[in-house]
């Protein structure tokens, strides 16, 4: 399937999902999480949750690597040129829902994207070469392809990945891990 057939599906699938699903799957997916090596990586980038799209819930992963000493890295989206600017998290960033329900930094400080060590990447799909389907608005290829060549990127998925996309092309960034439920 192609990818815009595998969003609408996908998208509805979420949105089938009863928050007591949500719930154990995100708790296979955070133990997974959990059980990964960080000790590699100091600044890790991590999405915050669209609660209307039932993106997976990323703030215990990010109570989680704060305990563990990691500088998290946020992004705000700029949908005139479908790019991110980074802003590291701390305890104290105040957050503010943008007018599509993706929260954003208010008082945060700026950071390179070339800082970056870690990227959870959400998506939709993925298939078994860990290709990815997102939402269709090119943010995250855009960005990964800014990031330094040595950057790790991690998908977290409610979904098994499917065998392949139909139609990738020269700007799809294949992740080197996606995180799914394994029960």
């Amino acid at each position: 399937m192609n990818k815009n057939e595998l969003r609408k599906i996908y998208k509805q699938k979420r949105n089938e999902l009863s928050s007591e699903t949500i719930h154990l799957l995100e708790k296979d997916i955070y133990q997974q999480v959990f059980e990964y090596d960080f000790s590699t990586v100091h600044n890790i980038h991590i999405f915050l949750p669209i609660e209307k799209q039932k993106e997976i819930n990323t703030y215990p992963i990010i109570d989680f690597l704060r305990n563990q000493g990691k500088n998290i890295i946020i992004s705000k989206s700029n949908f005139t040129d479908a790019t991110l600017t980074h802003y590291l998290f701390e305890k104290e960033t105040v957050l503010e829902l943008n007018k599509y329900g993706i929260p954003e930094p208010k008082n945060a400080k700026r950071v390179s994207v070339k800082v970056i060590d870690l990227v959870f990447v959400p998506l939709l799909i993925s298939d078994e070469k860990q290709y990815r389907v997102g939402y269709g608005k090119g943010f995250y290829d855009r960005f990964l392809s800014d990031c330094k060549e040595s950057v790790k990127t991690i998908g977290l998925n409610y979904y098994k990945p499917i065998h392949f996309i139909d139609d990738l092309n020269e700007f799809d960034f294949p992740l080197q891990k996606v995180i799914y439920p394994k029960k």
